[in-house]
């Protein structure tokens, strides 16, 4: 059964396809236009209530909340393509914390800025430069955190490529490249190093790729 994946176009539905590519799982992809409100109409509004990206529909199985959804495939296609969850409870109990950490700490102030800063005009944003100032220094607080843990392990819940660091790729690509921020990244030798690393794998890049 092949995968749908609705709103390849946007960040956190390619959270989703990053995954899957890792996974190795067959899927295809479901074109949904935010700005259009095409996300508020009834027929998809059955599958998401609040309207959000992403969904999968896997058979008659539906499912959204990308961080729920890479953690349900990770866990269904364990042994398949790259564990992405770890070996050991110890590792287990790494990956959640630091996906966790992304959903929590990293995510909300990136995801205001890239409002502000891509969004602006749209969706009822208006850019304010004291909002952008904020999340901006608030993602430097927690990229200080990232560069210690990083100087002591190659990736955020270990020496292993994990859904902690997949998580990350969607909106630091954004932060990177459309907003402008990518300095954030670069002036931090562990941080850059990581990026450097978890953004050129061929699964990224694919998902770059099929999503132009």
């Amino acid at each position: 059964m092949v995968v749908k994946v609705y709103g390849p176009a946007y960040a956190s539905p390619k959270r989703v396809l990053v995954c899957l590519v890792e996974k190795e799982i067959e899927f295809e992809t479901v074109p949904v236009d935010l700005i259009a409100g095409e996300n508020l109409t009834p027929d998809y509004l059955k599958l998401q209530p609040f309207g959000s990206l992403p969904v999968i529909q896997d058979g008659d199985y539906t499912l959204f909340e990308s961080r729920a959804i890479i953690r349900y495939y990770a866990e269904k296609y364990k042994s398949q393509g790259t564990d992405l969850l770890g070996k050991t409870l110890e590792e287990q109990g790494l990956v959640n914390q630091w996906l966790e950490v992304e959903a929590h700490n990293y995510h909300p102030p990136l995801y205001t800025l890239v409002l502000h800063t891509m969004f602006s005009g749209h969706m009822g944003v208006v850019r304010n430069e004291q909002v952008i100032k904020e999340s901006e220094e608030k993602i430097g607080k927690v990229l200080d955190v990232y560069e210690d843990r990083l100087s002591k392990s190659k990736y955020l819940a270990g020496d292993f490529f994990s859904l902690a660091d997949l998580s990350h790729l969607p909106f630091t690509n954004y932060l990177v490249g459309p907003v402008g921020k990518g300095y954030m990244i670069k002036e931090r030798k562990h941080v850059s190093a990581w990026w450097d690393d978890i953004s050129s794998r061929p699964s990224w890049l694919k998902v770059l790729e099929i999503c132009k």
